[in-house]
C-alpha cells in the first residue's frame, strides 16, 4: 500500500514542529544543547499533543552525530535509522499489551549491556498507566538509577493511576491541549504544500471537532479531503464529521427566541434527517448558547468562542437574548443532554428540550444601541413625566418637613419582628411534636446506626449523600427522626428531592423509624430551649395547684413549704 495517512506524513521530526507545547520543547532543545538531560522522563496530556513524537525526537538528537544540538539532522545513519525504527537500540513498547512483570524484567536486565549501534540506548514506554502493580515495581529501581548510557521515557495519557514513587522519579512535562488557532495554521501548511485549496471556516471546525488535538485533526482532514471534490469546504467538513453548522443553529435559536415551536420542530427534523447525532445536536446548541453568553459578556475575546463565528445574525440575537435566559437555557439543555445519553429514545428528549425553551418566556436585553432611533415626541413625553415626576417629589419634601420635628420627638416605633416563613413554621410544629414522644434511647440507636444509613444512601444516591452530610440526628422518638443543617439549602433539598430516598434507607436500616423532620440549626437550639421553658413552667403550675389543694384539706398553719 503506497499511500499513507497524513498523521503518519507529517509526524514531526523537529521539537519545533510539535505544534502548541512550546513551553516543552524549548526547555528540551536547552537541555540537549547544554547535555543536562535527565535520566528519565514522564510526558503527560491528552491524546494526539505530541508525546511520543518528542520522545522519538530526543532519541534521534541524542544520538545524533552532530550532537549537541538543539534539534536532530535528520540525515546521519542514526537519525534515519530511528526514524525508520531499524535501530534496536531505541525501543518503543506499548504497555497496554507488555503490562506484565516479565516485560519489565526482561527490560531491567537488558539496560546492563552497552547499546550496538548508537551512544544511547532510549526505552519509549507508551501509556504506561496500564503497567500492573508488580510491573511498576519491578521498574522502580532500575528507573531511579539506570546505568549512564540509557535513557528512560514514559507516555501517559492519565499520570493520576502512575504510582507516586514513579512519577518521582522521573522529571515531568505535561502537555496541553493544542489551541484552535494553532491546529487551523497548522492544517492550512499542509493544504498550502499539498496544493489543496481549502475555506478557513472549514479547518476552523475541523479544529474544534478535534478538541485540542493534532492527530485527530489530521486524521478528519485526511477524510474530508477524500470527501472534496476540488476545493475543501465546510460543507464537506460537516458532512464528515456530522456536525451542525452555525447557520442551521441560528434559524432554530431564532425560532426559540421568537417562540415559534412549529418552525422549530421542522428544523431540527430535518436534521436528523440529514444524519445529524441528537447527542451532537444538544452539545453544539449549548456550545452556540455559551458562546452568546462569552459574546454579551466579552465582545472582544471572539478566540474564545467554541462553536460560533460572530456574524451579523449572531450578534443580533446576542443583543437581544437576556442573559438570566441564556444562564436558564444553558441549565435545561444540560439536564436533557445527561437523560438523553442513558436513553434508547434521545430524539424525543431533544424534542421535549427545544420546546421547553420556546415555552419559556424570553426576556429580551434593553437595546442600547436604539435610542437614538426613538421618535423624538416619545422623547418628550417622557421629558414631561420627568418634570412632573419631580414637581412631585418637590411637594413632598416640604409637607413632609412639617412632621419631621413630630417624628424626632415621639418615642421610636418598635421595630417589627422578623416575619417566619411558612415553612420553616410548618417544620418547627413537626419538631416539636416529635419531642414530645421522643426518647434518649430512640436517639442513641438512630446515632449507633447513622454510619450504617449513610452508607446506604451513599451506594443508592451520591448527590442525596452528599446534602445530607450537612445533617446529623439530634433527636428521635420511635416513627420519626429529627435532623438539624448547618445550611439551609442542603435543608432544602433532602426535605423536598430526596426524601423519599431517605425515607425508603431509614425504614430498612432502622426498623421503626421510617420518617424524618428537618431544621436548622440554629433554629433547633431555640426550639429545644422553648420546649425546656415549657415544661419547666408546666411543673410550677403543677406544684401551685397541688399546695392549694393541701391548704384546703388541712389549713394554711400546718403546711412547711420545703424547697427541693
Amino acid at each position: 500500500m503506497g499511500y499513507q495517512a497524513l498523521y503518519r506524513v507529517w509526524r514531526p521530526q523537529l521539537l519545533k514542529d510539535v505544534v502548541g507545547q512550546e513551553h516543552i520543547t524549548r526547555t528540551l532543545q536547552n537541555a540537549l544543547l547544554q547535555e543536562k538531560l535527565s535520566h528519565a522522563y514522564l510526558f503527560s496530556g491528552p491524546r494526539g499533543t505530541g508525546k511520543t513524537s518528542a520522545a522519538k525526537i530526543i532519541a534521534k538528537a541524542i544520538n545524533c552525530q552532530k550532537a549537541p544540538v538543539a534539534e536532530p539532522c535528520n540525515e546521519c545513519p542514526a537519525c534515519i535509522g530511528i526514524t525508520n525504527g531499524s535501530i534496536v537500540d531505541v525501543m518503543e513498547i506499548d504497555a497496554a499489551s507488555n503490562n506484565g512483570v516479565d516485560e519489565i524484567r526482561d527490560i531491567r536486565d537488558k539496560v546492563k549491556f552497552a547499546p550496538n549501534e548508537v551512544r544511547y540506548k532510549v526505552y519509549i514506554i507508551d501509556e504506561v498507566h496500564m503497567l500492573s502493580t508488580g510491573a511498576f515495581n519491578a521498574l522502580l529501581k532500575t528507573l531511579e538509577e539506570p546505568p549512564s548510557h540509557v535513557l528512560f521515557i514514559l507516555a501517559t495519557t492519565e499520570p493520576h493511576k502512575i504510582p507516586l514513587t514513579i512519577i518521582s522519579r522521573c522529571q515531568r512535562f505535561d502537555f496541553k491541549r493544542i489551541t484552535s488557532q494553532a491546529i487551523v495554521g497548522r492544517l492550512a501548511h499542509i493544504l498550502e504544500h499539498d496544493g489543496v485549496s481549502f475555506e478557513e471556516d472549514a479547518l476552523l471546525m475541523i479544529a474544534r471537532a478535534a478538541e485540542g488535538g493534532m492527530r485527530d485533526a489530521l486524521s478528519l482532514l485526511d477524510q474530508a479531503i477524500s470527501f472534496a471534490d476540488e476545493s475543501l469546504t465546510l460543507a464537506d467538513v460537516l458532512a464528515v464529521t456530522g456536525a451542525v453548522s452555525q447557520h442551521a443553529l441560528q434559524i432554530i435559536v431564532k425560532a426559540i427566541h421568537e417562540g415559534e415551536t412549529v418552525k422549530v420542530l421542522e428544523e431540527l427534523d430535518q436534521l436528523l434527517q440529514d444524519g445529524k447525532d441528537p447527542l451532537r445536536l444538544i452539545e453544539d446548541t449549548v456550545y452556540y448558547f455559551r458562546d452568546m453568553l462569552l459574546y454579551k459578556h466579552a465582545p472582544q475575546a471572539e478566540e474564545l468562542l467554541e462553536r460560533a463565528k460572530p456574524d451579523e445574525m449572531f450578534r443580533q440575537l446576542a443583543a437581544e437574548v437576556n442573559e438570566e435566559w441564556l444562564y436558564r437555557a444553558i441549565d435545561s439543555l444540560n439536564k436533557s443532554q445527561l437523560e438523553m445519553k442513558g436513553s434508547a429514545h434521545p430524539k424525543i428528549f431533544l424534542e421535549l428540550a427545544l420546546m421547553k425553551l420556546v415555552n419559556q418566556k424570553v426576556p429580551r436585553q434593553p437595546a442600547q444601541a436604539t435610542t437614538a432611533a426613538v421618535a423624538s415626541d416619545e422623547v418628550e413625553q417622557l421629558k414631561g413625566k420627568i418634570q412632573t415626576l419631580e414637581r412631585a417629589f418637590e411637594q413632598l419634601k416640604q409637607t413632609g418637613s412639617a412632621e419631621q420635628g413630630k417624628e424626632q420627638t415621639a418615642a421610636p416605633a418598635a421595630r417589627r419582628p422578623k416575619k417566619v416563613p411558612a415553612q420553616a413554621r410548618m417544620s418547627t410544629a413537626k419538631v416539636k411534636e416529635t419531642i414530645k414522644a421522643a426518647d434518649k434511647r430512640s436517639l442513641q440507636q438512630v446515632t449507633a446506626s447513622w454510619g450504617d444509613v449513610m452508607e446506604r444512601i451513599k451506594s443508592q444516591s451520591v448527590p442525596a449523600h452528599a446534602w445530607l452530610m450537612d445533617s446529623k440526628p439530634v433527636a428521635a422518638s420511635a416513627s420519626t427522626i429529627v435532623l438539624a443543617f448547618q445550611n439551609e439549602m442542603h435543608r432544602d433539598m433532602m426535605d423536598t428531592k430526596f426524601r423519599p430516598v431517605l425515607e425508603q434507607i431509614l425504614q430498612e436500616a432502622l426498623q421503626g423509624q421510617t420518617s424524618f423532620v428537618t431544621i436548622l440549626h440554629h433554629h433547633w437550639e431555640q426550639v429545644k430551649q422553648e420546649f425546656v421553658d415549657e415544661q419547666k413552667s408546666g411543673d410550677e403550675e403543677e406544684n401551685d395547684t397541688l399546695i392549694e389543694e393541701a391548704i384546703k384539706l388541712v389549713g394554711e398553719e400546718l403546711i412547711e413549704i420545703v424547697d427541693g
